[in-house]
């Protein structure tokens, strides 16, 4: 197998069989790559959860005699501050003193008795599997998401032969950009996306609805979140491929903004959370990078243009 997984040469011809033996111990090497990571996911689930659930903190949700004993706890305090002044007031008599003394006291006791605040909620189960099912699919995702960089390098070595020297060097640094790129997405979304998005549906019209999360769903929301905000983060190495083949340049992407925009809106809509608030932070980037795209195809465009004329002219193309 090691044999087989070195990087075919591009002067190298396989047969069609050599090329499926090729692809099988490649996807042999993914499989078990992302099995290890799986069950290393899996051991650790308790720290990835962890993480899930700071990602941002749920509102937390207090029944009328939590709420009840908050009030009355913050009233204690504050009539014992007033017993307290009492006591130590030069015009109160001192057998009065002593009374309000006692009472500044025992309003302090009570009120450190009673509860500060509601505890955190945390995501709720339904059903006795519900925690392992959850739990796995978590492992199940943190293992895709820790095996990428592998899963593009094998993807990489297998359609390597089919590029020129000229275009490997090309297609190598779109390779480290790519994990670059969906690292960078996840981060975005974890840390920009997530808290105001929750924020925001967990506490809309919290007057009239008393909201109790499910662990699945919500897992869910925040791994797909973070997922195809890092996968819509490949758009200048997608909208690059195009130009490569011909469909696009630089030229078509600046006459047609407004087209475009108007399909960023749309992947920022079907991405999960199709609330105006995730919408919207997911929109600003995908702009940005739009326009890094624009930039990145100029320089492309002109690179291309640069070395046809040197081939036409039999000269060395200017690298810059």
């Amino acid at each position: 197998m090691a044999r087989k997984l070195r990087p075919i040469g591009h002067e190298d011809r396989l047969s069609v069989v050599d090329h499926l033996d090729e692809l099988r111990s490649r996807l042999i090497v993914c499989t078990i790559a992302l099995a290890v990571a799986f069950g290393l996911c899996f051991w650790q689930n308790a720290p990835l959860i962890s993480l899930l659930n700071h990602s941002v903190p749920l509102k937390s949700v207090a029944t009328a005699e939590e709420r009840g004993e908050v009030k009355e706890r913050k009233g204690d305090f504050l009539a014992a501050q007033g017993a307290s002044a009492l006591a130590t007031s030069p015009s109160v008599p001192v057998k009065e003193r002593a009374y309000y003394q006692e009472m500044a006291t025992g309003l302090t006791q009570a009120a450190a008795a009673l509860p500060r605040k509601a505890e955190p909620e945390k995501p709720i189960t339904i059903g006795v599997a519900e925690p392992f099912t959850t739990t796995m699919a978590i492992a199940a995702y943190f293992a895709l998401l820790f095996c990428l960089p592998l899963l593009i390098y094998q993807v990489y070595a297998f359609v390597l032969p089919a590029f020129s020297p000229d275009e490997r060097r090309a297609a190598f640094p779109l390779m480290i950009m790519a994990p670059a790129l969906f690292v960078t997405g996840v981060v975005f979304a974890y840390f920009l996306v997530l808290p105001p998005a929750v924020k925001f549906l967990q506490g809309f019209n919290s007057s009239n609805f008393n909201s109790l999360l499910q662990a699945k769903p919500y897992y869910e929301f925040e791994i797909l979140t973070m997922l195809g905000i890092g996968l819509t983060f490949q758009l200048p190495l997608a909208l690059l491929g195009l130009d490569r083949v011909g469909v696009l340049n630089a030229r078509t992407l600046t006459r047609h903004w407004r087209y475009s925009v108007v399909i960023i809106a749309i992947i920022a809509a079907a991405l999960p959370g199709a609330d105006p608030v995730t919408t919207l932070l997911e929109m600003v980037p995908l702009l940005l990078l739009y326009v890094l795209s624009i930039v990145l195809l100029m320089v492309a465009d002109r690179r291309s243009a640069a070395r046809a004329a040197a081939e036409l002219s039999g000269s060395t193309p200017d690298p810059t």
